[in-house]
């Protein structure tokens, strides 16, 4: 567990993805909708990272979500293609976070699909938005 680490490296974050053939299209290439589950597993494991874990946020009645997405798919990504998907926090709010996240080629770096993410803080119970953990807005480094 990461108890804290310094604000640069809170905020970035990346991992690596194989392209399999349940993530592919009719016509063999990935589905658009892959890309978000990709950008998803990033955050995860960017909390994860980060020391604070999606159960632990629920066992104290809070969750994330996302409230706002705008992709640009800009090339293609086939089977078995090696990936990165990365994430750049852009904006720190109380309750939220905007971040940026980008799907690259391993190998070349090419730019596939980019998005601006926000996700919210929500109350588990009331559904209404909720401060983000103190510490995880410490080393995010929020105002």
């Amino acid at each position: 567990m990461v108890e804290s680490a310094p604000m640069s490296e809170a905020r970035s974050f990346s991992i690596r993805v194989r392209v399999y053939y349940e993530d592919t299209d009719a016509g063999g290439i990935v589905y658009h909708a892959t890309y978000l589950r990709w950008m998803e597993r990033a955050r995860s494991d960017w909390l994860r990272a980060l020391g604070e874990r999606h159960d632990a946020m629920a066992g104290q009645g809070l969750q994330f979500v996302v409230s706002e997405v705008d992709i640009r798919y800009r090339r293609p990504a086939r089977l078995d293609d090696l990936l990165d998907v990365d994430l750049e926090v852009l904006e720190v709010r109380r309750a939220s976070l905007r971040l940026t996240q980008r799907t690259r080629g391993a190998d070349d770096g090419s730019l596939l699909a980019d998005a601006t993410v926000r996700v919210a803080v929500m109350d588990r119970h009331t559904g209404r938005p909720a401060p983000m953990p103190k510490r995880l807005l410490d080393m995010l480094g929020a105002p």
